[in-house]
């Protein structure tokens, strides 16, 4: 009785503080508005102006500026060649930028490649994409990897330009500017690319078109279909690190959990896409030291046991064991960069790797990266 009693006394106490403090909001505020209607404020036109980056196909929020394609090669060999290829044909880490596209397809809009019965090898940021403002907006929001939104507004005109002349949509001494951007669309080989069957732009978004997809919601022992297009080869299971780790344990999304075999069974088989059991997600988890290179982006180019764009760990570990100061020189070498102690290719600095995160990696590095 007396515990009831005590939990009536508390309750009211705190009925009477929420009373008061609303009564209190009322007295502050006597045109008696709702208490929250005071609560923040409006956002002011510089801190609008900081979020609205984005650029549309129409070219509408493309800010003033250009950049040569001369320009854009500089910036490309300083700050894209490393994972994108010098030609944009790739370094083994992302898919090609350039290619498989011809001047057939720049007169049509319509690249002959993605329609073929057997798919070209690969599908090419050039064969897919349909706007040049795309290109524009991706690498001024995202690039470089390392350092997004770093670029200024000349380097990304001048990025944009060198990629369209690899592709032969404008020539070596073009200046791609926001005056001829729109010319520049007129040669975009995918501009009629585009496809409006799922009616998102239908007027009022009346959605009439059919839809992208056609699986039903599921969470558990959910179907596969469709037919896989391409897979990882074994040897870059791990490369960036373990999947599993890397994706949440709601919605349809599984990472598979890639510091183990891969699956035995046919991808056709049922698979259960519900989240693992905590024990099941603890054992998955890495060490500290793996989800800090997750964390800084270092398993974009640098596999654990293998090479991506730069050494595998293991090998860093064993080209230095023993020697003096291993921490420190991994660590100026992480924060600092450097080249050709491993090859041509050079290891673009970190400097947002915070001095505590290349501690420790520098640590796990020194200790043998296992």
């Amino acid at each position: 009785m007396m515990k009831r009693f005590q939990r009536t006394v508390r309750a009211a106490a705190v009925a009477a503080a929420l009373t008061a403090g609303f009564a209190g909001a009322a007295h502050a505020n006597p045109a008696g508005d709702k208490p929250w209607a005071n609560m923040g404020r409006a956002p002011t036109p510089a801190e609008i102006k900081a979020w609205d980056i984005d650029v549309r196909p129409d070219f509408k929020g493309l800010p003033k500026g250009s950049g040569s394609v001369k320009h854009g090669e500089e910036v490309w060999m300083a700050k894209c060649a490393s994972c994108h290829g010098e030609f944009g044909e790739s370094n083994e880490v992302f898919t090609p930028i350039v290619g498989g596209t011809t001047k057939k397809d720049i007169e049509t809009g319509r690249v002959a490649n993605l329609h073929v019965d057997k798919h070209y090898p690969q599908r090419t940021t050039l064969m897919k994409v349909s706007t040049v403002s795309t290109l524009w907006d991706y690498i001024n929001r995202a690039m470089p990897w390392n350092a997004p939104k770093s670029l200024s507004v000349q380097d990304v005109y001048g990025v944009v330009a060198y990629i369209l002349h690899l592709g032969d949509i404008v020539p070596e001494d073009f200046v791609l500017s926001d005056q001829n951007i729109a010319e520049v669309q007129k040669r975009m080989p995918n501009r009629n690319g585009m496809t409006t069957d799922h009616g998102l732009w239908l007027p009022n978004y009346a959605f009439s078109g059919k839809p992208d997809v056609k699986n039903t919601r599921c969470m558990n022992n959910c179907p596969v279909e469709g037919d896989i297009k391409s897979m990882l080869p074994e040897n870059m299971r791990d490369a960036h690190g373990n999947l599993f780790e890397q994706q949440r344990l709601i919605g349809p999304m599984r990472g598979w959990d890639t510091t183990k075999p891969p699956r035995k069974e046919p991808l056709t088989q049922k698979v259960s896409m519900a989240a693992p059991a905590p024990a099941a997600a603890a054992a998955a988890g890495g060490a500290d030291a793996k989800s800090l290179l997750a964390k800084n982006a270092c398993t974009a180019c640098h596999g654990v046991a293998n090479k991506i764009v730069g050494p595998g760990f293991n090998e860093v570990a064993a080209k230095h064991k023993g020697k003096a100061d291993l921490e420190a020189y991994l660590v100026s070498k992480i924060k600092g960069g450097g080249q050709g102690v491993y090859g041509a290719i050079p290891m673009p600095p970190q400097p947002q790797v915070s001095d505590a995160d290349a501690k420790a990696i520098a640590a796990w590095i020194a200790a043998g990266a296992k």
